[in-house]
């Protein structure tokens, strides 16, 4: 069957990305932002509340492949502190203030953040030809700014985040939601990432064909799990995508 989409997952297949949960500059910073709204706390009391809630949510979920929400996780932290210091915290800047901190996190935990060489190149010559979507073990504060800053928001429909779900990859609805959203069978996408059991796997399971991109993260072999194609730059998804293209014709 003829390809008509391309799939990809974001960090790490496309987006070199590190960050560093454990700075403390994080909860330090957040905990005197807050007390501009009445909350006085400290660094540790942040990072033990912000863990807490986040585990918290998973739980909750009850997926097998469970996912948080970062927003919210702010929300309920908000929400829990003021009621227990009995402080008001206008809706206006309670709707405004998880954005907000959700952001603040990630742009100070962020160390590294660029393309691999060559993505740029190879997606302008694929969108023209495929349907391109992105699917991300993310958060939509974070993983959507961040496409725009390295510039390929615009090449993706859809891009779909993990984090407005409440699961996340290998789990097969994520990749089936994004293949409806694209309007074609499994058979008809090919799916490009870097981890071997979230990404191979997880598509594999879906029905659709898979590259595996070797890059500096991700989980490199899974037992009984192999790609369809693999790479080593990702350059050489040209080849692959010929490759698949040969098969189906």
């Amino acid at each position: 069957m003829t390809i008509r989409a391309i799939i990809f997952d974001v960090n790490g297949t496309l987006i070199d990305i590190n960050t560093d949960e454990g700075n403390e500059q994080i909860y330090r910073a957040i905990s005197h932002f807050l007390k501009y709204h009445g909350i006085y706390t400290n660094r540790n009391e942040v990072r033990e509340a912000y863990f807490r809630i986040l585990k918290e949510q998973r739980r909750a979920g009850g997926e097998q492949f469970p996912e948080f929400d970062v927003v919210g996780v702010w929300r309920q932290y908000l929400e829990t502190e003021a009621a227990r210091r009995n402080i008001s915290i206008p809706k206006v800047r309670m709707t405004q203030l998880p954005h907000f901190l959700a952001e603040m996190y990630r742009g100070i935990s962020l160390n590294r953040l660029e393309l691999y060489p060559e993505v740029r190149e190879v997606l302008d010559e694929l969108k023209p030809r495929y349907r391109l979507g992105a699917v991300s073990d993310a958060q939509s504060a974070w993983a959507v700014p961040e496409l725009r800053t390295v510039g390929l928001a615009d090449y993706f429909y859809p891009i779909v985040v993990s984090g407005d779900l409440g699961y996340r990859k290998p789990d097969p609805r994520i990749f089936a939601l994004a293949l409806r959203r694209m309007h074609v069978a499994p058979e008809e996408a090919i799916f490009v990432g870097n981890d071997m059991y979230r990404d191979v796997y997880g598509a594999r399971q879906a029905g659709m064909r898979t590259v595996f991109f070797a890059t500096n993260q991700g989980q490199q072999r899974m037992d009984g799990v192999e790609a369809h194609y693999n790479i080593y730059r990702f350059g050489e998804l040209r080849n692959a995508v010929q490759f698949f293209e040969q098969q189906a014709s």
